[in-house]
């Protein structure tokens, strides 16, 4: 029997946080192809474009991180998982990634590349394994709970 108690957190916070976390993957997985297309094409619109999806990409990437961080950090402590953390600091380290690559974008096009490619790159993988990591840990609680 599994005697581990679930954490008590928040229904409104896990809404939000379900909600609105899946959108900035999104909107920077669109800003790296974005990317790719004006560095095989040259044309500044989708520079452009690219620079905005990453604005609006960090705008709402905030909002789950400060959920986040209530929930695994000060509510939580002592039941959040390593998984959770790892999650939290996986998707910090893309949030700071595309801060520097909004940085990179805000320049003349033609210096944007390759540091804009290799930051929407690192950003898009930074997310990639957290959500990793977090299907994985899903997956092998269910199955403890299943046995």
């Amino acid at each position: 029997m599994n005697s581990h108690v679930a954490p008590h957190r928040s229904i409104l916070a896990n809404a939000a946080y379900g909600l609105l976390n899946p959108i900035p993957f999104g909107f920077f997985v669109a800003a790296l192809i974005f990317d790719i297309i004006y560095v095989r094409t040259a044309g500044v619109l989708w520079n452009k474009g690219a620079a905005w999806l990453i604005v609006f990409g960090l705008l709402i990437a905030v909002i789950p991180r400060f959920v986040n961080l209530a929930q695994v950090w000060i509510t939580s402590r002592q039941v959040a998982r390593r998984a959770d953390k790892l999650d939290f600091w996986l998707n910090l380290l893309a949030i700071v990634a595309a801060i520097f690559n909004a940085f990179v974008h805000s320049r003349d096009a033609y210096a944007v590349v390759p540091a804009g490619v290799w930051l929407s790159v690192c950003t898009v993988l930074l997310l990639s394994i957290g959500h990793i990591v977090m299907a994985v840990h899903h997956s092998a609680a269910k199955e403890s709970v299943h046995e």
